[in-house]
C-alpha cells in the first residue's frame, strides 16, 4: 500500500521539464457535452477501486440530466509507471481527459507546466475551512489551488504494548498528542528497550531508500523549526542546510549511531515481534488486523525537537485536477468537489481504509475506526504537515533521501554540514533547471 499510495514514475521529471502549455481534454468530440472522463490511478477491483466507483455512481445520480462522469481505470505497476506513463503520453499527444488523479507532491510540476488549472474560482461553496490544512497545503502552488486531495495519509510510532510493559515502561510513561516525546525522552527510552531486548528498539524504515525517506523524515526537520526548501519552492540553498536542519539530521544519525534503529531490518520485524517499534503510516493498520492479530499494539505521536516541542507529522497522498485544455470546466470542478464533500471522504476512508481529508468526515466517521486510526487521524488534523510543494520534486526528494542514506550508511561519522551543503547545493541546481523552462 506504500508503494501505491507515494511512488512516482521518474518519466514525471523528464515530460513535465520540457512542457509550456500542453494539455486537452481530448474528450469533446466523442461525449456528450455533459460528460467528463477521469483517469485514476488504480484498478476498479480493489477496496479504493469499489469506494470510488460508489462516489461516481452518486454524483451521476445527483446530477443526472446535468452532468455524467465515468472512470477509465489505469493502475500503476510497482514502479510508479503504467498510469504516469500514460498520462506523459497524453501530455505529448494533447489527449488528456478532463480529470486527472496525480499523487500529492507533483502538484508543482503540474500546474507550473500549465498541464492542470487553479480550481480557486469554482471553490467558493466547497466549505474549505473544512478541509484539512495539510490538503490544501499540498494542493497550492503560487498562490493557488490546482489539486483536490480525496484520501490523506499519516504516519506514527507503532509500538507493542507487550514489550514496553516487559521493559518497564508503563502507561504513564507514554506520550500524548498533546505532550509528545522529545528526541531526548525517544533515545533514552529507546535504549532501554535495546538493554532488556538486545535488539534495536525500532525500525525507522531506512532501509527502504525511496520516497518513504522524504514522507517520514521531514517532520523532524520541521519539528526543529528547519525545512528543505523555502515556502516558494525556490530555494534550498539556506534551508536544507540550515543549522535547524543539520540538528535534526544530527538526531537522526544519533540514532542509528547508538544503535535504536536497525538499517538492515528483519523483513516484518515488528509484524512478528522482533522489534519493540516501527515507524510507518496508516496502511499499516489494515495488515496489522488481519494478519498479525497476536501483537498487540498501539501509535504514539513523532517524537519532537528539544528545542521547539513542536509535534509535525507528515501527510499526502492522491488527488483530483482539472486538466487546462479542457472546454467541461464547470462539469470538471462540480465533480471534483463532489467527489471532496463530506460523504464521499466517508465512503473512500471506510472503503479503502485511508484517513478523511475534512474534519466533517472525521467527527462522523471517528466511532466507526479502530483506536489506532482514529489516533492517526487526530494526529493528522493536530499536526500534518504535506510534502515540499517545489517543481523539481522528483530531484528534490532523491537528494533528500540520499543525505539521510549519507548520515546513516557510514563507516566513520560523516560531517553532517558537508553532507547537507553538498546536497543541498543538488536540489539548488535542479530547481533552478526546472524553473527556467
Amino acid at each position: 500500500m506504500y508503494k501505491k499510495i507515494f511512488g512516482f514514475g521518474a518519466l514525471l521529471a523528464l515530460t513535465l521539464g520540457g512542457l509550456t502549455a500542453c494539455g486537452s481534454s481530448g474528450d469533446d468530440s466523442s461525449g456528450a457535452d455533459n460528460e467528463i472522463k477521469v483517469w485514476v490511478q488504480f484498478s476498479d477491483e480493489t477496496p479504493e477501486g469499489k469506494a470510488w466507483q460508489e462516489i461516481v455512481d452518486n454524483f451521476n445520480k445527483e446530477y443526472d440530466g446535468k452532468y455524467k462522469a465515468s472512470t477509465e481505470y489505469i493502475p500503476r505497476s510497482g514502479s510508479g509507471g503504467g498510469y504516469e506513463d500514460k498520462v506523459n503520453a497524453a501530455i505529448t499527444t494533447n489527449s488528456l481527459p478532463d480529470v486527472i488523479t496525480l499523487d500529492g507532491p507533483n502538484t508543482a510540476a503540474y500546474a507550473h507546466s500549465k498541464v492542470i488549472a487553479p480550481l480557486d474560482d469554482y471553490l467558493k461553496d466547497a466549505d474549505m475551512d473544512d478541509v484539512l490544512d495539510s490538503i490544501i497545503q499540498q494542493g497550492t502552488y503560487d498562490g493557488k489551488m490546482y489539486a483536490f486531495g480525496f484520501s490523506e495519509s499519516n504516519v506514527g510510532v507503532y509500538y507493542n504494548k507487550d514489550m514496553f510493559k516487559e521493559a518497564g515502561i508503563n502507561d504513564e510513561d507514554l506520550p500524548t498528542l498533546d505532550n509528545p516525546w522529545t528526541w531526548s525522552e525517544f533515545e533514552n527510552i529507546s535504549k532501554k528497550l535495546v538493554d532488556k531486548f538486545k535488539t534495536p528498539a525500532i525500525d525507522m524504515q531506512l532501509a527502504s531508500k525511496d520516497e518513504m525517506l522524504t514522507y517520514a523524515y521531514t517532520p523532524f526537520i520541521w519539528s526543529n523549526d528547519g525545512d528543505v526548501v523555502n515556502k516558494e519552492g525556490t530555494k534550498a540553498e539556506g534551508h536544507f542546510n540550515s543549522d535547524n536542519s543539520e540538528e535534526a539530521l544530527k538526531f537522526i544519525q544519533d540514532v542509528v549511531k547508538n544503535g535504536y534503529t536497525t538499517i538492515s531490518p528483519i523483513e516484518k520485524g515488528f509484524e512478528t515481534g522482533k522489534y519493540p517499534m516501527l515507524l510507518s503510516g496508516s496502511w499499516v493498520i489494515s495488515d496489522l488486523d488481519n494478519n498479525y492479530k497476536d501483537i498487540n499494539y498501539g501509535i504514539l505521536p513523532y517524537p519532537v525537537s528539544d528545542k521547539t516541542k513542536k509535534l509535525v507529522s507528515p501527510t499526502g497522498s492522491w488527488q483530483l485536477a482539472m486538466t487546462e485544455k479542457t472546454e467541461k470546466k464547470d462539469a470538471s470542478a462540480e465533480f471534483i468537489k463532489f467527489a471532496t464533500s463530506t460523504e464521499s471522504s466517508k465512503i473512500m476512508s471506510l472503503g479503502n481504509s485511508v484517513l478523511p481529508i475534512r474534519k466533517s468526515t472525521i467527527e462522523l466517521i471517528k466511532d466507526e475506526v479502530s483506536e489506532p486510526m482514529k489516533f492517526l487521524m487526530e494526529q493528522n488534523q493536530k499536526s500534518g504537515h504535506a510534502r515540499p510543494v517545489v517543481v523539481a520534486y522528483p530531484q528534490v526528494s532523491r537528494s533528500f533521501q540520499q543525505a539521510i542514506q549519507d548520515i546513516s550508511y557510514y563507516k566513520e561519522n560523516p560531517d553532517i554540514s558537508k553532507v547537507a551543503d553538498a546536497r543541498a547545493k543538488e536540489m539548488q541546481q535542479a530547481i533552478d533547471s526546472s524553473l527556467k523552462k
